[in-house]
């Protein structure tokens, strides 16, 4: 999640508003043309057209190979939730035609706790403990939706059992890249075999977001309710609760962030009163998380060996991902904190 320059010259102002006119949006000139920071490589530029605001989100200029597709995906995830209790972005128009994909969506009326507390928030801790629990409950309302509305969209089928040969591929795929010695990550074996030892019998497929923290996370500015969710890039059909595992695995993080939090075991139970989803295996979640999300965070280390990532920016990273793996080591004991 990294703030990087846009260019908003690159949008077709002329193109867009005649795109705008075929769906039938408020015509006249587009104004208020300005870039959004933050988030992920793909282009978000707010504007204005006809008193209406709008959020458009496209691939970068240089666009990367699979650009296109998960935009594709983003904005058929968007439309189904639309209408839902979820809260997300309103997509408002989509081109996924043809090329360049692009959608419009409403601005979020919300802030991001990673850049800041607002006022009523930096001053009143149960409003701070508050915004955890709602992380929660955004969750499983997200949990409830039938994932029949996106037939197609994931392989729902096996998705726990591909989990840790699927990242033990990735890890070793990293061999490739030059001067990288190979992964030094104590616990590593011993994870990936606790884990295939107690894989889950079996779920109940949702729709997941699959990156699922804080930082992707969207309040309102009056109160600790969760404005939206962002980001959805790594959306499928799979088991919701690794979405749960993910938001466990990186709590910590959020200290800094958002002083007071719940506890993660309060976590787990707040969630566990809104969904109907057996929760006795969290532990095995958590662990996961831990485990694929400190593995695809190596991948940024070994790209530094090979000079195609900032030694420091890869130093960081792996250190996070030995950290995750220690964390992976307290969820196997027993130790949900």
């Amino acid at each position: 999640m990294t703030s990087t320059h846009i260019d908003v010259g690159a949008v077709d102002l002329g193109a867009l508003g005649t795109w705008m006119d075929a769906q039938g949006l408020p015509g006249g000139p587009i104004t208020g043309v300005a870039p959004v920071l933050g988030g992920t490589q793909n282009v978000m530029v707010r504007l204005e057209r006809g008193g209406r605001s709008y959020v458009l989100r496209r691939p970068p200029q240089h666009a990367r190979s699979k650009s296109n597709e998960v935009l594709r995906r983003e904005a058929r995830l968007l439309a189904a939730l639309r209408g839902t209790p979820v809260p997300a972005p309103v997509l408002v128009a989509a081109q996924t035609e043809h090329e360049p994909v692009f959608y419009l969506m409403e601005p979020v009326d919300g802030f991001n706790p990673s850049t800041g507390l607002p006022e009523p928030h930096a001053s009143d801790p149960a409003i701070r403990h508050r915004m955890g629990l709602e992380a929660a409950a955004a969750l499983a309302e997200l949990g409830r939706v039938d994932p029949g509305v996106l037939p197609g969209f994931g392989r729902p089928e096996g998705f726990l059992e591909r989990q840790v040969p699927r990242w033990l591929k990735e890890l070793d795929s990293y061999a490739d890249l030059d001067g990288y010695p190979g992964p030094d990550i104590p616990g590593l074996q011993e994870t990936a075999e606790w884990l295939s030892r107690r894989l889950p019998r079996s779920f109940t497929p949702g729709i997941m977001h699959g990156d699922y923290h804080f930082a992707n996370l969207m309040f309102a500015c009056d109160g600790p309710r969760v404005a939206a969710i962002v980001d959805w890039e790594m959306c499928t059909i799979g088991d919701p609760l690794l979405d749960l595992g993910w938001l466990l695995a990186t709590w910590p993080s959020n200290n800094g962030h958002v002083p007071g939090l719940p506890a993660p075991q309060e976590l787990v139970s707040y969630y566990a009163a809104l969904s109907e989803r057996d929760l006795s295996a969290i532990d095995w979640y958590a662990v996961m998380a831990c485990f694929k999300l400190g593995i695809v965070l190596e991948g940024t280390h070994a790209r530094a060996y090979a000079g195609k990532a900032p030694k420091d920016i890869g130093d960081l990273l792996h250190a996070t991902t030995l950290g995750l793996f220690e964390r992976a080591r307290a969820f196997m004991g027993g130790a949900l904190d």
